[in-house]
């Protein structure tokens, strides 16, 4: 079936890429907890009718937008204008958004807690409380605190939040890789991606425009409260539809090496250890600025809130319509020529950035289309390196190294950005231009990106091409690329059909079967 569906094949991989964030995409917003998906595969067909699989697969669809409604009203410009509403500092607001792309160091451990509390198990109650977390958020106009304790129970909120999804996420992944079969994954994950794309759309652009109207008028502590409110709305239907999937028996895994046995050969492949490299270096690059974006855009440019959030659904409808020129360039050349092209075309983004100004603001488009373009290549080349890269044996162990080793590099860079920008002055002149500490994070980043695209050209896998024969590809692809029809886009509708339902009873009700893992 997947097979008659190549283009939400490819656009299901913008789903599984790795979560990297980006100047303009939202933090945590662009990592919610349940916008990835497992990795394709062509496991065996599963033995539990597709009939019985239909309603679990709609509620899933259900639970991604209401994961898209939970990003939209408490994570990116809106974790932002808390943190200006408490008031944060510019080293705090930047730690707080590089919170959820650090936390991935915990993706060891929490493989490890995956294992032994059981997948749904663990995704219910873990995703759950990340979204449920933010309920102390509604009272906080109403209560009698300092502003100061207000600021430390936000940070300690934020960053329990981060914490628990990254917990959520490990589990949920090991969950969908047992419940979807193979020879679907990529259809349902493309048509997945596309309704959260638009369903993160809609909620992102309210949210913004409802803050620019209210607060002018002295509401904005309110209006924060109650998109909290929603946000913790949003988590409840989390669990409800969460609880409502059916859960596979897990495949057999006696066979496959331990963690520890499975880390250990990571470490010593020498054909692993250039991406683990790399993985680090790029994400140090990235850390130096991506969680000062948001607080950049509200406070030097001065663009309104719905604007930021315009921003972000551009960068994110540009990256799923890229996605199948990508995704036939990585199947036709591999995915290093990709992943070392985009690296030093997302090399030059900040400096889009820097020509940006309160008076100027035209680039931001420019750099919408270039960023939504080259950040959805360097994630479907990310994603398809780290399955080439991991053999079957041990794999989810080696996914985790490569996301350990990033979110290692991110969080400690993170740290020293913002010390940077603390010590910086708020604004000086330099050649006669006026800089700010954002102006300084962003061309470290940039000159980082670049030194790490270097290290994207050492790794060596397979018969993959150059990237001179793959800007031929691309220059010869891209007509027929702009001539693509629209996304097939499932009825989610349907999941809450009196038909749909009673199926999910049912399957409730059977044992559980076995569904090979990929």
């Amino acid at each position: 079936m997947a097979a008659d569906h190549p283009l939400l094949d490819r656009v299901a991989r913008v789903a599984v890429a790795p979560a990297v964030p980006q100047p303009g995409e939202s933090l945590p917003g662009s990592t919610p907890a349940l916008l990835a998906g497992p990795l394709t595969g062509t496991d065996a067909p599963a033995d539990k009718p597709w009939a019985h699989l239909r309603p679990s697969l709609r509620a899933a669809l259900f639970e991604g937008a209401s994961a898209e409604v939970f990003a939209a009203c408490a994570g990116g410009g809106i974790l932002t204008a808390w943190a200006l509403h408490l008031g944060a500092s510019a080293l705090v607001i930047g730690l707080l958004g590089a919170l959820p792309v650090a936390c991935n160091v915990l993706n060891l451990p929490a493989a490890w807690v995956t294992h032994i509390v059981g997948r749904k198990r663990l995704a219910v109650a873990a995703v759950g409380a990340s979204r449920l977390v933010y309920l102390p958020l509604v009272a906080f106009p109403f209560l009698p605190l300092a502003e100061s304790t207000r600021l430390h129970l936000f940070i300690a909120l934020v960053a329990l939040t981060s914490v628990l999804a990254v917990i959520g996420n490990n589990a949920w992944i090991a969950w969908m890789g047992d419940l979807v079969p193979a020879q679907v994954r990529g259809q349902f994950f493309g048509r997945r991606t596309v309704f959260l794309t638009l369903a993160g759309a809609i909620t992102s652009l309210a949210a913004g425009l409802v803050l620019d109207v209210l607060s002018p008028r002295g509401w904005k502590g309110q209006t924060l409260a109650g998109l909290a409110a929603m946000a913790c709305l949003a988590g409840l239907a989390s669990i409800w539809l969460l609880r409502r999937q059916h859960e596979p028996a897990a495949a057999d895994t006696n066979a496959e090496p331990g963690g520890w046995a499975a880390l250990g050969a990571c470490l010593r492949d020498r054909a692993v250890r250039p991406f683990l490299w790399y993985q680090f270096g790029w994400h140090v690059a990235v850390a130096c600025v991506a969680g000062f974006i948001s607080f950049h855009m509200l406070v030097n440019l001065r663009m309104g809130f719905a604007l930021v959030a315009a921003h972000g659904v551009a960068v994110a409808v540009v990256r799923i319509a890229a996605a199948p020129l990508w995704g036939r360039a990585v199947d036709r050349l591999g995915a290093r020529p990709v992943l070392v092209l985009c690296s030093f075309g997302v090399a030059a983004v900040p400096a889009i950035w820097m020509l940006t100004t309160p008076e100027r603001l035209w680039p931001i488009a420019l750099e919408a289309l270039v960023s939504g373009v080259l950040w959805g290549g360097h994630g479907i080349a990310s994603v398809d390196l780290s399955v080439a890269l991991a053999p079957r044996a041990g794999r989810p162990f080696y996914l985790a190294a490569f996301a350990t080793a990033g979110g290692l590099g991110f969080a400690l860079a993170s740290v020293l950005a913002g010390l940077l920008a603390s010590l910086l002055p708020a604004q000086f002149v330099v050649f006669g231009f006026s800089w700010t500490a954002i102006h300084v994070l962003l061309l470290i980043s940039a000159l980082g990106r670049a030194s790490a695209a270097l290290l994207a050209v050492r790794i060596q896998k397979g018969n993959a091409r150059g990237v001179a024969e793959l800007l031929r590809t691309i220059a010869g692809d891209l007509p027929r690329a702009v001539a693509v029809k629209r996304l097939p886009i499932p009825k989610p509708w349907a999941a809450f059909q009196p038909t749909s339902l009673r199926a999910l009873a049912r399957g409730r009700r059977r044992p559980a079967a076995s569904v090979p893992t990929p």
